[in-house]
């Protein structure tokens, strides 16, 4: 019996993961390899507590883990995976 026949329905909301609040930037960072190394510039577009969403000139040469940054500086910023990818632009959470 399936659940249209039951009456019941589905809800769509059950099981869904509350977004966190994500805060507008639009700010230059930076991004650095593992190792610190190849510094490269990129956009912050918005950052919440988890993750970020970044615009790159190239994501393809992106690696799976990352630091990112708003200075050059590769003591600095947080460590990070990439979680998708949409053209230039790429979603990252942040991971110790």
């Amino acid at each position: 019996m399936s659940a249209m026949t039951t009456g019941l329905r589905k809800n769509p909301m059950l099981g869904a993961k509350k977004r966190e609040t994500r805060k507008s930037l639009r700010q230059p960072g930076w991004i650095t390899l593992e190792g610190g190394f190849a510094a490269r510039t990129c956009v912050v577009e918005d950052l919440s507590a988890s993750g970020a969403k970044v615009t790159v000139e190239d994501n393809n040469t992106l690696p799976a883990r990352l630091r990112l940054a708003f200075t050059r500086d590769a003591r600095s910023g947080r460590p990070c995976e990439v979680v998708w990818r949409r053209g230039r632009t790429v979603g990252v959470k942040f991971v110790r």
